[in-house]
């Protein structure tokens, strides 16, 4: 177990020295838990709202469209166990991580093969699984997205905040 837990631990510095390698923008942001000694991160870019609105960023979003949840390199979530989704499990591993806007205005949570590749260039040829997000809208304002992860029973959360609009999803380790 303990060997688990340092591997967990040299991914993500491997991935965070990996990212410093290549100019960023925006500082990275990092998120993790641990679901039983099995650790579940991700790790993003942190834009900042400026003097827009996310009303405004949303509305250039096209419906059916990807947003790769941050800012320069896409978004890594990165599991050392398998993870459900209500009946959509995500194996172990690490994936690239996007929001797809529906036509009908909801969100899903998209989980690609491909990873480590710039935020502009998804490939939906390498998307495996997609899971809902609620979207709800918060009392209070985050100028720089964040994504936090928290434990939450046998699994955890998944929780995207940026303006007042956080979007959701929970997860059980499998």
């Amino acid at each position: 177990m303990r060997r688990m837990k340092l591997a967990g631990l040299g991914l993500a510095a491997m991935l965070a020295t990996a990212v410093m390698a290549f100019p960023q923008a925006n500082p990275r942001g990092f998120s993790q838990i641990d679901l039983n000694g099995r650790y579940v991160s991700v790790f993003f870019g942190r834009p900042s709202l400026k003097s827009r609105t996310i009303d405004d960023l949303l509305g250039e979003l096209r419906p059916g469209s990807y947003w790769r949840l941050g800012a320069d390199e896409s978004t890594t979530l990165t599991t050392m166990t398998a993870l459900k989704f209500g009946n959509v499990t995500v194996s172990h591993g690490t994936y690239s991580i996007w929001a797809k806007r529906n036509s009908n205005g909801t969100w899903d949570l998209v989980f690609n093969h491909q990873y480590g590749q710039w935020g502009t260039l998804h490939d939906a040829a390498k998307d495996f699984a997609s899971v809902p997000l609620k979207e709800t809208r918060s009392g209070s304002t985050e100028q720089k997205m964040n994504i936090t992860l928290t434990k939450e029973g046998d699994g955890g959360a998944f929780r995207v905040h940026w303006g007042n609009m956080e979007l959701t999803t929970h997860f059980t380790a499998g």
